[in-house]
This record gives C-alpha cells, sequence and structure tokens, in this order.
C-alpha cells in the first residue's frame, strides 16, 4: 500500500511540475493569435488570391473596350515539275521553284457593340466588390474561430487551476486519513477512501489536461502554425455586457458580409440583363492595317509580283431574326434578376433570425455567468467552513468531499458560463460583421 501511494505521489508531483512549466511558458495574446492569423492562415490567403484575380480582370481591355492590334507572317515554298502552253508553244519546267510571301499588321476595333462593353467593364467591377465580400466573410469567420478557441483555452485553463486545488485537498485529506490511521482515531477505510478520490481527482485532471492541449492544437492548426506549439493564454474572460439588439440589427443590415455579397449578386444580374439587351443593337467596328505581298514563280506572264500599302475599313452587323432568342434570353436575364433579389431578402430574413436568436442566448448566458459566480463564492464559502471543521475532527471525509466536489462543480460551471456567454458575444459580432480585428 505505502508503495502504491508513493507512485501516486510521483504522478501528482509530475503533473504539479508540468503545470509550473506551463505557467513559465509566454502567454500569447488574443491580438497576437489573431494577427497570426490574418498573416498566415490558409484559408484567407486562397480567398485573398482569388480576389486579387478578380483586380487583376478590372481593365478595359478584358471588357473589349481597346482595340485588337497583330502581326502576321506568311512564307510558302514550292518545287513542283510545271508545264505552259502559249500560242502553240509548250513550255516545261523541272524542279521549278516558286513563292509567296505575305506579312503586315492588322488593327480591329469594335467602337460600338450596343453599350454591352460597358457593362461588362461595370460588371467585372463588381465581381471584384463580390471577391471583397468573400475576403471580409473569410476574415471575420476566421477570427471568429480563434477567438472561440482561445476563450475555449482560457475556461479549459481556469478548470486545470480547480482540479489542481480539488488534488491539493484530496491530498490533505490523503495525509490527514493516513494520521489519524497510525495513532489509532480512524480506520483503514477511511484512508482507501481518500486515496480512490485522490485517484478520481488525478485522472480528471489528465482529463482535462489532454482536452487543453488537443484544443491548442486546433487552434495552432487555424493559425497555420507548428501544431506542437506550447503556450499559456491569459487568466480572464471579459464580455461585453451592453450590446443592444437594435443597434445590432442596423449594424448587420450594413455590414454582414453574406448580406453584401447578395446585393453584389443582384448588381452583376442587373448588369447581365444589360449585355443581354446590347444584342438588339448593331456592332459596328473599324479595320486598318498595313500589308506586304510577294509572288515569285518559275512559268507565266508574271514571274514575280510585289505589292504593299494601307488597307481600312468599317464593318456593321445586325441581329434581325434570330427565332425569338434575343427575346427569351432578356427575359431569362430578368428571372436571374428577381432570383438575386429573392436570395438577398431570404440572407436577410436568416440574418434577423440568427441575430434575434444568439441575442436571446446573450441574454440568458449574462444572467446564468451572474448565478454561476454567486454559487461558486458561496461553494468556497462551505468549503472554506467544511475544511476548518476536518481540521478539527468534527465531520466526516464524505462532507468534506460533497464539499470538495461541490466547488469544483460550481467553477467548471461558473467557467462554462462565462465560456458561452463569450461565445454568444462573439455569434452576434459575427453576424453583424463587427468583430474586432
Amino acid at each position: 500500500m505505502q508503495h502504491k501511494f508513493a507512485c501516486l505521489f510521483t504522478i501528482i508531483l509530475s503533473i504539479i511540475l508540468t503545470q509550473g512549466k506551463a505557467n513559465a511558458q509566454e502567454v500569447l495574446t488574443l491580438q497576437d493569435a489573431i494577427k497570426t492569423a490574418l498573416e498566415r492562415n490558409y484559408d484567407i490567403k486562397l480567398v485573398s488570391n482569388n480576389l486579387e484575380i478578380d483586380r487583376n480582370n478590372v481593365n478595359v481591355a478584358n471588357a473589349g473596350l481597346l482595340p485588337a492590334l497583330g502581326a502576321t507572317l506568311n512564307n510558302n515554298n514550292t518545287i513542283q515539275r510545271s508545264s505552259q502552253t502559249r500560242e502553240g508553244v509548250v513550255t516545261t519546267r523541272n524542279n521549278a521553284h516558286g513563292s509567296t510571301l505575305n506579312y503586315g499588321v492588322a488593327l480591329n476595333w469594335t467602337v460600338f457593340d450596343g453599350f454591352g462593353m460597358f457593362a461588362r467593364y461595370d460588371q467585372l467591377k463588381e465581381f471584384q466588390n463580390l471577391g471583397e465580400s468573400n475576403l471580409q466573410l473569410q476574415i471575420v469567420t476566421t477570427v471568429a474561430n480563434v477567438i472561440n478557441n482561445y476563450y475555449n483555452l482560457v475556461q479549459q485553463q481556469y478548470q486545470l487551476r480547480a482540479l489542481l486545488s480539488a488534488i491539493d485537498i484530496s491530498r490533505f485529506r490523503v495525509r490527514t486519513a493516513q494520521s489519524r490511521f497510525t495513532i489509532g482515531k480512524a480506520a483503514r477505510l477511511e484512508v482507501l477512501n481518500a486515496q480512490v478520490d485522490l485517484n478520481t481527482d488525478t485522472t480528471n485532471l489528465l482529463r482535462q489536461q489532454e482536452l487543453y492541449r488537443n484544443t491548442q492544437i486546433q487552434l495552432n492548426e487555424i493559425l497555420a502554425q507548428d501544431v506542437n506549439a506550447s503556450y499559456r493564454v491569459i487568466d480572464t474572460i471579459t464580455i461585453d455586457n451592453q450590446l443592444d439588439l437594435g443597434q445590432l440589427t442596423n449594424q448587420a443590415l450594413g455590414q454582414n458580409p453574406s448580406l453584401q455579397a447578395a446585393l453584389v449578386s443582384r448588381r452583376i444580374a442587373e448588369l447581365d440583363l444589360k449585355q443581354v439587351k446590347a444584342n438588339r443593337y448593331p456592332t459596328i467596328g473599324v479595320t486598318t492595317g498595313y500589308n506586304f505581298n510577294r509572288s515569285e514563280s518559275a512559268l507565266g506572264f508574271a514571274t514575280l509580283n510585289t505589292g504593299r500599302g494601307f488597307n481600312y475599313g468599317l464593318s456593321a452587323s445586325v441581329n434581325i431574326f434570330n427565332g425569338f432568342l434575343q427575346r427569351r434570353n432578356e427575359r431569362n436575364a430578368a428571372i436571374s434578376i428577381d432570383n438575386a433579389q429573392l436570395d438577398y431578402e431570404r440572407v436577410r430574413q436568416s440574418v434577423n433570425a440568427q441575430l434575434a436568436a444568439a441575442y436571446q442566448t446573450y441574454l440568458t448566458n449574462l444572467s446564468l455567468v451572474k448565478l454561476e459566480e454567486n454559487n461558486q463564492k458561496i461553494a468556497k464559502q462551505n468549503l472554506d467552513i467544511t475544511l476548518d471543521k476536518f481540521r478539527l475532527g468534527s465531520i466526516t471525509q464524505i462532507e468534506v468531499r460533497d464539499a470538495q466536489l461541490n466547488f469544483v462543480n460550481a467553477s467548471v460551471r461558473y467557467s462554462n458560463a462565462q465560456y458561452q456567454a463569450k461565445l454568444a458575444e462573439i455569434a452576434l459580432k459575427e453576424i453583424t460583421g463587427t468583430i474586432n480585428l
């Protein structure tokens, strides 16, 4: 039995030393965690690259507003047996060489297409705006995940301290029971019960340390840093208890990234309709260029022909009838605008519903924080009084254990209530797009 107790004491000592080593680690602040995520998170980088593509696409050439200038060169050569009859005289050439050479530059420019090119240019800008909304949504989502995981570590760190205090009390009970048994004032059962409780508390601590470490690994993954990185976090959870539903609703309507993306999608659909309607108008283009031609043959009236010079012209085309496809395309584009409007209203309704539900959760958790804080204070007072009586030998170990468990459970509920209230606050700010970056 003494050997088992010595092994148990060694395990507990190593846990305490490990916790002491953790306390000496560098503290990771929430601001540093968010900064690291914004710089390294892979999802943010991917969306940022897509936005960069959208920005590169916004130019007048991509919209068709600028002319196209190209150069060509063709050089063809022949070797063949040629025969020519002229005024009854046949002339034959074996291995007769011939060649043609053409080169030049040409400019083509569509100067009018029913204003479709201007609609395309505006649409490219809207695609950039949509990319910016998507990036904002990804940033808000990532920051919310960082804050959630960070404060999860804070409340788990608090629970670790509560479990460590429980182990201290259990060790005190084991020592007291052993002393009472040695002098004959307690039975062996009291010592065994105290050791069982110490084993139980040690198991709970090990499980909590495992959960803490796994949560830390999850946060490291979001931060895109070494998953084995270890650090401490702050000791307190600060909750903003001044949020107002009316103000949050106004902020959501103006800043929610999903709502902003739905608005941009509707504008894109409207510009699609403009491009479709542009097909009703004529398309006018101009062409010009410079060409050089050279043709050489072994036989013929002219064995060498050359030419060079400028050319220019004007082209125009208009769709007169295409089987009512134009009317069908316009109707489909109009339906797409209606769908975009319906999608915006759906997203708005969803945002309002999420906001109302999250705000109710927020109010409930604020009340629970106050209740559990008071409950923990009562449990702590009860535990102190119980331990004083236990030192005097006026109460049993079962009563001490009950007071001990009540304090640990009250501490866990208090930290969890704080964490849940913080999650509700973060959810509200995520919906409104007002998370402090």
